[in-house]
């Protein structure tokens, strides 16, 4: 692939993630089966209500991070600088799209650079675990000093690759990787799912080798399988016709979230969190925050910075009003309240 390969590919990831045409279909996160049980007297004033919450080491006001989305075009640039300037003002997490640009363009590498714009924030630096499967952790590292990040995705994105055009089609050696530079590297290293969601049982793989933390990324928000097979459209067709087929796969967002928890790994919520409500129904199944990308990248295509930060505003008001209604003073309260856990999601929780 030719380096104006992936920039044309990066901005066409951008135009198409800020739509919904690249939602899932039928496949929902499963957050609206999770029912939280009201306090009639939850002797709170909302006021007091604790949003912050700890995520690498770093405490966050609220606990929400931009989810990884871009990088690697001047558009990308832009839109990095300006998500990372609001992620310094509300005092929450950013997280890079995948830094692989960097290395196969390096001119590309102020387009990840966002220190300037967000000098104390949470910068969670990004790349494919099987581009690093062939890197020495050297390599890996360079690319997290450049850019200052406080910690590292390992993202894992099988079922996108099988559809796009010159996408990875060998992915053993991964798990080896995650062992690695866990041990290696000198700063968190941690999963992420890309749309897909992580079962029980790679959690607790990840855990045995040293991962902490897992951005779940599950099902039910966009679907990257969508964005590609819609990619091949008039190019490729058999790679359109697999994504078509596999447009709805993976394992749900709340699914996923308790899956990750129950193993004793701190889950980020990402995949279809579009409201307080979906932050609060993630964090009561145990995430300790919630990543949001497309109704960011909406906000931002529909009115720039300005729109993106009512957004941010709005999700922070109404995950504080849930937690007055459940009587929840802070995070860990809110973990711990009672729910009711719809047929869908218990039958997943029951694997």
């Amino acid at each position: 692939m030719t380096d104006d390969d992936i920039a044309r590919r990066k901005d066409e990831h951008l135009a198409l993630a800020a739509t919904d045409a690249v939602a899932f279909r039928a496949r929902t996160t499963l957050l609206e089966e999770v029912t939280l049980v009201h306090a009639a007297l939850p002797e709170l004033a909302l006021d007091e209500i604790d949003l912050s919450t700890r995520l690498f080491g770093k405490r966050l006001r609220t606990p929400l991070v931009i989810a990884s989305m871009t990088g690697g075009t001047p558009r990308a640039g832009e839109i990095n600088r300006a998500l990372a300037s609001l992620a310094e003002t509300r005092g929450i997490g950013f997280a890079l799209g995948s830094q692989r640009a960097m290395q196969k363009r390096p001119e590309s590498a102020g387009t990840f650079r966002v220190r300037d714009s967000a000098p104390t924030t949470l910068v969670i630096g990004n790349i494919g675990v099987i581009a690093a499967r062939d890197q020495s952790s050297a390599q890996v590292e360079s690319l997290v000093r450049e850019v200052g990040a406080d910690a590292l995705f390992l993202h894992m994105n099988p079922a996108q690759e099988l559809i796009q055009p010159g996408g990875d089609r060998d992915f053993r050696g991964g798990l080896d990787t995650f062992t690695r530079l866990s041990t290696e590297l000198p700063f968190p290293v941690a999963a992420k799912e890309t749309g897909c969601g992580v079962s029980g049982a790679l959690a607790r793989s990840l855990r045995s080798v040293g991962v902490k933390v897992v951005d779940v990324s599950g099902a039910g928000g966009t679907s990257w399988v969508g964005v590609e097979a819609l990619r091949a459209a008039g190019i490729d067709d058999d790679a359109q016709a697999l994504g078509e087929l596999l447009w709805d796969w993976g394992i749900p967002t709340a699914a996923s979230v308790a899956l990750v928890a129950r193993e004793g790994l701190v889950p980020i919520a990402t995949g279809g969190i579009k409201n307080g409500l979906d932050v609060a129904r993630a964090i009561a199944l145990g995430a300790h925050a919630a990543g949001i990308a497309r109704p960011i990248l909406a906000a931002f295509e529909h009115g720039g910075q300005a729109e993106v930060g009512r957004t941010l505003e709005r999700i922070e008001r109404e995950l504080r009003a849930v937690m007055l209604l459940v009587g929840a003073r802070d995070l860990d309260a809110l973990r711990s309240s009672p729910r009711v856990i719809g047929a869908s999601l218990a039958r997943w929780l029951a694997m």
